[in-house]
């Protein structure tokens, strides 16, 4: 059997709640269930079993201290030109930058390549279409632009899996492990 998975930093109830206050200022996008949000540290797409106990072998022996985070502004991907993704941004942080790296380069532990490209810290909010107005998404960017959240500790982080549902229906996330930090 295989899974999609990937490893992701929870929100804290306070932030989800902070969060979910901006999903309903674009029409016809389709806003991600609040269960969803989270902040990926990397994503390692459809994996067999055995390699995935052989990835949370190596995520378990990751050690870092524990530290604070902010969500910060919000944005957009724009893959192939078209709306892709509403999203809100995450202030820079750099342990969080090197937890990400660390858990991109675990793969290879697994026998794996990591992912390449840039990381960009986010919580995704929304998925959009073709019909949604792109002068909504400038102006949900523009309000957000200097909105900020409270700062939260990230105390772990978890192993996902990405369980597909009904047609139409957002993924299912399930958590496979939690490392403390």
């Amino acid at each position: 059997m295989s899974l999609t998975v990937f490893a992701a930093l929870p929100l804290p109830e306070p932030i989800v709640d902070a969060a979910a206050e901006h999903m309903d200022h674009v029409p016809d996008a389709k806003w991600r269930p609040l269960e969803n949000l989270h902040i990926t540290l990397a994503y390692y797409g459809r994996l067999d079993e055995p390699v995935i106990r052989d990835l949370d072998a190596q995520l378990a022996c990751l050690s870092t201290q524990p530290f604070s985070l902010r969500l910060k502004g919000a944005g957009h991907f724009s893959p192939s030109g078209r709306l892709g993704a509403l999203w809100l941004g995450v202030e820079e942080s750099a342990p969080l930058r090197a937890l990400a790296r660390a858990c991109n380069q675990a793969v290879r532990g697994a026998g794996l390549e990591p992912e390449a490209g840039t990381y960009k810290p986010h919580v995704t909010l929304a998925y959009l279409a073709g019909d949604v107005d792109p002068v909504r998404v400038q102006r949900f960017e523009q309000r957000l632009s200097l909105w900020q959240s409270e700062a939260f500790r990230v105390d772990r982080f978890h192993l996902y899996s990405s369980r597909e549902r009904k047609s139409g229906q957002p993924n299912a996330y399930q958590i496979e492990a939690v490392y403390p930090l």
